[in-house]
């Protein structure tokens, strides 16, 4: 298989660390988001949002959005497992995934804010403040979430990395850049510190990747 992506991508973090998790060797491409890598028109043949991840499968068959690659990866790799036995449970880890994945992270990535800079007049300053509010409002619910809940353990649900983790993590990477005090989050934080201490998590941060850049 083969992985496409951006070392600065969440949602190419999240599948990276799910295949780490899963022990899945696959090959490693690049697009460069900021060169517009993604539009040409190879890539979108593959691709016609015109964004990573893409996970090529063996079979040539394409697969394209990251929880879905993930749901593929859960079905056809089962273990670890990414979600709870129990179906509540695992309607709680997918909650907590889509309030980064769905709630959060789409309207403050690399396309939206461009479009607020080029098309409203935004300056660099008040675009990140953007991205401030939304993560911070989404942080909000999430620590809300999980700071009392007794079904939070080490990790966001229970002891072992599940979907949850897997979306928070690159989310907090990109508080960093946006400049969100985290110290808001002590539950998230908390989990956070957990998670990078774990191989599969540290092997797939930004500046690991091999186009990685400053």
């Amino acid at each position: 298989m083969k992985l496409i992506g951006y070392f600065r991508s969440s949602a190419a973090f999240r599948v990276r660390i799910g295949l780490n998790l899963k022990s899945i060797t696959v090959e490693h491409a690049s697009r460069h988001l900021r060169k517009g890598e993604q539009a040409a028109p190879d890539y979108v043949a593959l691709n016609p949002q015109k964004l990573v991840p893409t996970l090529v499968l063996d079979t040539g068959e394409v697969l394209t959005q990251s929880l879905a690659i993930l749901e593929y990866l859960e079905e056809t790799h089962p273990e670890p497992p990414l979600l709870p036995s129990n179906p509540v449970d695992r309607a709680r880890v997918r909650a907590l995934a889509l309030i980064t994945t769905a709630d959060i992270h789409p309207i403050q990535n690399l396309r939206v804010m461009g479009y607020l800079r080029d098309k409203f007049g935004q300056t660099e300053e008040s675009a990140f403040a953007w991205s401030r509010h939304w993560i911070e409002t989404g942080f909000d619910a999430y620590e809300a979430s999980i700071a009392k809940d007794r079904k939070t353990g080490s990790f966001s649900h229970g002891d072992r990395p599940t979907l949850a983790d897997l979306c928070l993590v690159p989310q907090v990477f990109n508080a960093a850049r946006f400049k969100v005090d985290m110290t808001r989050y002590p539950t998230i934080q908390r989990i956070y510190a957990t998670c990078m201490k774990h191989p599969a998590f540290d092997a797939a941060q930004p500046s690991r990747q091999a186009d990685a850049e400053a």
